[in-house]
């Protein structure tokens, strides 16, 4: 029997916050009923957004914080001020914690990998961390993974290319 995936969502992260976080929530759900949510947010924002969806609210847990990063925060600020508080830094200390297996935001993206690479920190030898994104093709969805541009090549990027 296969396990539910919990994820924790950075509930106030993008330009429209809560609203448009949930809403994507509930399509995710709709398409995948083995999930679990853990939304680190306002409960003050979530709870009427869940209301309206209460299969989506049975599979929820809410974490409250009142504290967002915002979109035009520089990664080092919202490292500095939103550790330990934020929505943002929330959803990834639930996958630190194991209390969630995945961590989404669609805020700041900078930042979210700031925060990740400091709180989670990456593999021997992986020195960025990849952002993956699923694109609708012809033929359904495909992944997308950044695995980011480097202009500057050490000897050991040098030998793995070769």
């Amino acid at each position: 029997m296969p396990q539910n995936v919990r994820i924790a969502l950075d509930a106030m992260g993008g330009d429209h916050g809560a609203a448009v976080v949930v809403a994507g929530a509930d399509i995710s759900f709709e398409r995948h009923p083995d999930t679990e949510f853990v939304m680190i947010g306002s409960r003050a924002a979530l709870e009427p957004l869940l209301a309206d969806r209460p299969a989506l609210r049975a599979v929820s847990r809410i974490v409250h914080t009142d504290v967002a990063v915002k979109m035009d925060d520089k990664p080092s600020q919202a490292l500095r001020h939103g550790r330990w508080k934020s929505s943002m830094w929330g959803a990834i200390d639930a996958v630190k914690k194991a209390e969630a297996d995945v961590a989404i935001s669609a805020g700041n993206t900078g930042a979210l990998m700031a925060m990740a690479k400091f709180h989670l920190k990456t593999t021997a030898g992986i020195g960025r961390p990849a952002i993956a994104a699923l694109w609708p093709t012809l033929r359904g969805e495909s992944i997308v993974l950044d695995v980011g541009a480097t202009i500057g090549r050490t000897p050991s990027i040098w030998s793995i290319s070769r």
